[in-house]
């Protein structure tokens, strides 16, 4: 598998401009609240960007919509 291949399975199903689609599923305030709780105990998350080190995603975003997972399966 290349690096773009890799990427995009780490990225899963949603795509950034998602955040801009008004027919994308939104995750409740709740869900996403806890999913952005668990982003900011990992490793993995870049502080000052609030960006993913695994998929490149904006947690503070991504963990907004419905259909996103976690690239390491934290959520």
């Amino acid at each position: 598998m290349n690096a773009w291949q890799e990427y995009k399975k780490k990225l899963g199903t949603t795509r950034p401009w998602d955040m801009v689609n008004p027919l994308a599923n939104r995750a409740s305030d709740e869900l996403a609240a806890k999913r952005y709780e668990i982003c900011e105990a990992c490793p993995r998350l870049v502080k000052l960007t609030k960006q993913c080190k695994e998929c490149g995603c904006f947690m503070n975003m991504k963990t907004k919509l419905a259909e996103a997972v976690c690239p390491i399966g934290k959520w």
